[in-house]
């Protein structure tokens, strides 16, 4: 028998070395990833990108959240290629990075339809402005420094309608809070917005004159501080949209049936004649997103298991619109002061759920929510809905009667873009399922315990088998069983066990109602510096010999 190995420390530093930190041995730390530059690419382009964030080890594996785009690790670390299939969806995926150690945040990164254009500098002052090639163009770019501006000439014919429009903070996350302006080449600000529906700004802009003029982007933190300066730095990215041409900025209605329409009117600018959008077939999801062809801009509505309609002006408080629920109904507040009516019978002691969105589904509309009894008097009434600023509540008839349901803007704003969609049905017994973190770990021969926030809706007392699907070859989870009467009501700790063999991959958390009308919900989790969620979570199966380590 060979005698066993002894160390000395006469052996040479680098054997040492070699056999402490031996592949498969060493402790490193799992990734983190911050961003993307650029944050986003064109369909049937491929591009370089630049991840940032820590890489111990390179190169990493990465999984998109979504169809028709390919990330490929290159061999410089923090170099990646974006592939983007000629037909991919316009509109947001989630990236991650991953190895045997773990995996990093989800992050952002944007299909575009426009050519791409990356920001040159110096284009700080309105003379030295980037000059763009093409009138329509998506440029990728960042507030490099405190004090940076960034500026972009344009031509533009006499009368011609120019759509410039940010994404930072909304969807990229970035820290920004951002000012767009349009100037003349010497520095006259022609046109300037701060915020659109969300924190990012948007301009829609006719040439007075054939010439040239220089858009500017500069910002503010999001989180404001102590400075007086314009804000920049690293992660200070953007894609900044310009363009002459068609640009979408809704589709309606904003909600269809589970039996159609099949199409929805293209609402935007440039857009010619009626344009209409085809609704997908899927009905296995909640939210549809509908292809604009050549379009800029993005669309989706609300796939519902209710009827769908739209308002029939006019429907003023003296001739309010009848409508029967449970349904969906997709309105505009337009013009400004304009105020929609609709008329619903109901008997005494009824309950419906009522609410007005628009600001969720990206509208400019402040909805104001108001209920009256056949008398005209104010029975209801609701605003902002908690934090929401849409509105809506539960009402309950106090006697059998029609009763009026109005909405309005709080400011007596109006016009096409005041969109929203007006819902009413009963309210039916619910769930949601919520976890703290997206990203969770194995090791072999040990278990791992994920808890599950239930919050049980409209008094749901059935009980809820909650499990997992989609888990890593040779993962087993021990489905649980939520019950309405003990501490299980409001969570229940889900165990993972097995993975006999280092792997990762995402899975799903599914809970279902198992008594009554059925209803299966996924549990979703937060995404790290934006206001998103994912029902995708992440599971690393670690090697023993890292945990034995630690």
């Amino acid at each position: 028998m060979s005698p066993p190995l002894r160390l000395s420390w006469k052996l040479p530093l680098a054997i040492v070395g070699a056999i402490l930190f031996a592949p498969g041995s060493s402790p490193a730390k799992p990734p983190t990833l911050t961003g993307f530059f650029p944050p986003g690419a064109s369909r049937g382009q491929t591009v370089a990108i630049e991840a940032a964030g820590s890489f111990d080890r390179w190169p990493l594996g990465a999984w998109v959240d979504g169809p028709g785009v390919e990330i490929r690790a290159e061999k410089a670390k923090g170099k990646l290629s974006a592939v983007v299939a000629p037909d991919a969806a316009p509109g947001l995926r989630w990236i991650r990075l991953h190895d045997d150690e773990g995996a990093t945040e989800l992050r952002p990164f944007v299909v575009g339809v426009l050519p791409e254009t990356i920001e040159v500098e110096p284009n700080d002052e309105p003379k030295a402005a980037h000059r763009l090639e093409r009138s329509s163009t998506t440029v990728n770019g960042r507030l490099s420094k405190s004090g940076d501006v960034d500026g972009f000439a344009i031509e533009l014919e006499r009368g011609q309608t120019m759509i410039a429009s940010v994404e930072a903070a909304g969807r990229l996350g970035s820290p920004m809070d951002a000012v767009l302006q349009v100037a003349t080449p010497e520095g006259s600000v022609l046109a300037q917005n701060d915020d659109d529906v969300g924190p990012d700004p948007r301009i829609v802009f006719e040439a007075p004159t054939s010439g040239r003029y220089v858009v500017r982007l500069f910002a503010f933190p999001s989180k404001p501080d102590s400075s007086i300066r314009f804000a920049g730095g690293s992660d200070y990215i953007y894609r900044l949209t310009l363009t002459t041409g068609g640009f979408l900025d809704y589709a309606f209605p904003l909600a269809v049936g589970r039996d159609g329409p099949a199409v929805v009117e293209a609402i935007g600018w440039n857009i010619p004649g009626a344009g209409s959008l085809p609704v997908p077939n899927q009905d296995d999801r909640e939210v549809l997103p509908v292809a604009a062809g050549s379009l800029s801009g993005e669309a989706e509505v609300r796939h519902l298991h209710c009827p769908a309609t739209v308002e029939a002006e006019p429907n003023d408080p003296s001739h309010p619109q009848a409508i029967s629920d449970p349904i969906a109904v997709s309105g505009r507040i337009d013009p400004p002061g304009d105020r929609d009516a609709f008329r619903l019978s109901l008997k005494k002691g009824e309950t419906r759920s009522i609410r007005v969105e628009s600001r969720a589904l990206g509208r400019p509309l402040d909805p104001v929510l108001r209920i009256l009894d056949a008398a005209g008097k104010v029975v209801a009434e609701s605003d902002d809905d908690g934090n929401d600023r849409d509105a809506g509540r539960s009402f309950t008839a106090p006697a059998d009667g029609d009763y009026r349901i109005l909405v309005r803007d709080l400011h007596g704003r109006g016009g096409p873009r005041f969109a929203y969609l007006l819902t009413i049905r009963e309210p039916r017994p619910d769930f949601e399922l919520t976890l703290a973190a997206d990203r969770f770990e194995l090791t072999p021969g040990k278990t791992t315990k994920i808890k599950v926030a239930i919050k049980r809706q409209n008094r749901l007392s059935e009980p809820i088998e909650i499990g997992a699907e989609g888990l890593p070859t040779g993962v087993r989870a021990k489905p649980m069983t939520s019950k309405s009467g003990d501490a299980s009501a409001s969570s229940v700790e889900l165990e993972l066990s097995g993975g006999d063999s280092p792997t990762s991959g995402p899975f799903r958390i599914i809970g279902r109602t198992t008594k009554g009308p059925r209803t299966t919900r996924a549990a979703s989790a937060p995404i790290a510096s934006v206001e998103a969620r994912t029902d995708r979570p992440w599971l690393t199966v670690y090697r023993d010999v890292k945990k034995a380590q630690k």
